[in-house]
């Protein structure tokens, strides 16, 4: 369960990204990989470091995906910028 509410986590926080000038890496749809990969990715990995288990899930889940989703986004940012720098 906590895997669905990381990736919900990451598609609730995509929406925002509307508000940010477009150069995230393949537009949108990067930007949601990005988001999405980075609120379980991260969201895994503190769930593996605190030992917790994948079929437990509260608010602190839910929040652990919010720093996933700013990594994942700041990634798939960096890879456009730089592309399209390199154009």
């Amino acid at each position: 369960m906590a895997l669905v509410v990381w990736f919900t986590m990451g598609i609730a926080l995509w929406h925002f990204t509307i508000f940010l000038p477009d150069r995230f890496w393949q537009g949108i749809v990067g930007a949601f990989i990005g988001s999405v990969t980075g609120a379980v990715v991260f969201g895994g990995i503190v769930e593996l470091i605190s030992g917790r288990g994948l079929g437990t899930t509260d608010v602190g889940t839910a929040l652990i995906a919010i720093p996933g989703v700013a990594m994942g986004l700041a990634v798939v940012w960096a890879i456009g910028v730089r592309s399209e720098q390199s154009t």
